[in-house]
C-alpha cells in the first residue's frame, strides 16, 4: 500500500525558476555544463568518498544508502527538500553547497546545466544506463543525458468515476465545460504548470508556450472556467473522488493510482487534445569532490530490483526497462495507466524550463486563483 507522502514531491514543481540568478532562456542547444569536465577515474577507491544526497523524503527506499555502503564502502547521507524551489535555492546561492547528487525535475536540471552547476554524466561510469528505455534518452529538457538521468516519469489526465459522471471523459474540455450535473463536481490542480495545462491543449498551445497572447487566452479561459470548480486541489482529489465529493479531477497519472486503490470504480485518461510529460531526474554538482561515488550511487539506483521499488511502492512509471519488466504488468492488472508504454508517454510534451517567462505564468496563476 503505497504512503501517500511519497508523493508531496510533486506539489511545487513548478515551471518557473523562482530565483533571480535563473531568470534565463534555458531552452538553448548547448549548455555550460557541455563543457569538458575533469577526468574521472573508474577504478577511484570509493571507500575514501562520501556523499550527500539531497531528494524528496521517502522517494527512494529507506535502505538504499546502507545497502550502497556496503556494496561500495561510500557512506551516504540523505537530505530532504520538499520543493523543487527549495533545493533550487541551496544548488544557485554560490560556493559549494556541500551536495553531491540532487534529485530534481527535469527542467530544473535544465536551468541548473545552463548556469554550469552540472558535472557532465560519464556513461562508462554508469552501466546500468543499458537498463533505460531508448526513448529515455530523447526528453526534451536534456536529450542524450548529458547531465541528468531520468529517474521517474509519467503524465497528466484525467481521474474520474464513471459511476458518478455517467460517461467516460475525453476532452479538457469536460473539465472546464463539465455538463450541468458535473458543475461544482470537478477539481484542477494549482500548480502553475498544471494550472495552464488544460486550457493549453483544449486551445491548441503549447505546454510550454511564453507567448503573452497565448498565456492571455488561458487565463481568461480558466477564469471563466472557475465558476465551474470544486476546488483547486493538488493534494486530496483522490480522496474527493473516493468520497463521491468530486465525480472528475485533473491529476498526475500515480496520484490517481492511489484512488484506484480506495475505490475500483475510479479511472484514468489523458484527453484527445494531449497532455504533458514530467519527468524527475539525478543530477551531480560540478562541486562535488566525490563524482566517482556520485556516479556508482546512480549506477545502484538504476539496478532493476532497486528501482522496481519506486513502482511498487510510489506507483510511478520509471524510464528503467529492467525495472519495469520485473513489476509492471502485475500492478498494471489493477493501475492500467502502469502499462502506458514509453512511445504512449512520450507523446506528451515534455516540459521545459520556461526561463524569462516564468513570472509570467507565476503572475498569470496568481490572478486566475484570486478571480472572483
Amino acid at each position: 500500500m503505497p504512503k501517500k507522502q511519497h508523493t508531496k514531491r510533486r506539489l511545487l514543481a513548478v515551471g518557473s525558476i523562482m530565483v533571480g540568478l535563473l531568470l534565463i532562456s534555458a531552452c538553448s542547444s548547448g549548455t555550460k555544463s557541455d563543457s569538458a569536465s575533469d577526468a574521472l577515474d573508474p577504478n577511484a577507491d570509493l571507500k575514501t568518498q562520501s556523499l550527500v544526497v539531497s531528494n524528496w523524503a521517502a522517494y527512494m527506499p529507506e535502505d538504499l544508502p546502507a545497502n550502497f555502503e556496503a556494496l561500495t564502502g561510500s557512506k551516504v547521507t540523505v537530505t530532504n527538500h520538499a520543493t523543487n524551489e527549495e533545493i533550487m535555492a541551496k544548488l544557485t546561492a554560490g560556493g559549494d553547497s556541500g551536495i553531491d547528487v540532487a534529485f530534481v525535475s527535469g527542467q530544473f536540471a535544465q536551468a541548473l546545466a545552463a548556469q554550469g552547476l552540472l558535472e557532465s554524466i560519464h556513461p562508462e561510469l554508469i552501466p546500468n544506463l543499458k537498463n533505460l528505455y531508448p526513448e529515455a534518452t530523447k526528453l526534451p529538457y536534456d536529450i542524450g543525458n548529458k547531465y541528468s538521468v531520468p529517474y521517474s516519469w509519467g503524465t497528466t489526465g484525467i481521474c474520474y468515476r464513471k459511476d458518478l459522471t455517467g460517461f467516460d471523459p475525453t476532452s479538457w474540455n469536460d473539465i472546464l465545460n463539465p455538463v450541468a450535473k458535473l458543475k461544482g463536481k470537478v477539481t484542477t490542480l494549482a500548480t502553475e504548470r498544471w494550472l495552464m495545462l488544460p486550457a493549453q491543449k483544449l486551445l491548441g498551445y503549447s505546454a510550454n508556450t511564453t507567448s503573452e497572447t497565448e498565456m492571455a487566452k488561458v487565463k481568461d479561459t480558466l477564469i471563466a472556467a472557475k465558476k465551474n470548480l470544486l476546488a483547486y486541489d493538488d493534494t486530496t482529489f483522490y480522496t474527493r473522488l473516493v468520497s463521491g465529493e468530486a465525480a472528475m479531477t485533473v491529476a498526475w497519472d500515480g496520484w490517481c493510482n492511489y484512488g484506484i486503490t480506495d475505490n475500483k470504480n475510479i479511472k484514468f485518461v489523458v484527453p484527445k487534445e494531449g497532455s504533458d510529460l514530467w519527468t524527475d531526474t539525478m543530477v551531480i554538482l560540478k562541486t562535488s569532490k566525490n563524482k566517482e561515488a556520485a556516479h556508482a550511487f546512480i549506477n545502484y539506483v538504476l539496478d532493476a530490483k532497486v528501482q522496481s521499488w519506486v513502482i511498487e511502492n510510489i506507483l510511478y512509471k520509471v524510464p528503467n526497462k529492467a525495472a519495469m519488466d520485473l513489476v509492471a504488468a502485475k500492478l498494471g492488472e489493477t493501475y492500467p495507466n502502469m502499462l502506458m508504454t514509453p512511445a504512449e508517454l512520450l507523446k506528451g510534451e515534455g516540459l521545459i524550463d520556461l526561463g524569462a517567462a516564468g513570472p509570467m505564468y507565476t503572475k498569470i496563476a496568481t490572478e486566475i486563483t484570486a478571480s472572483k
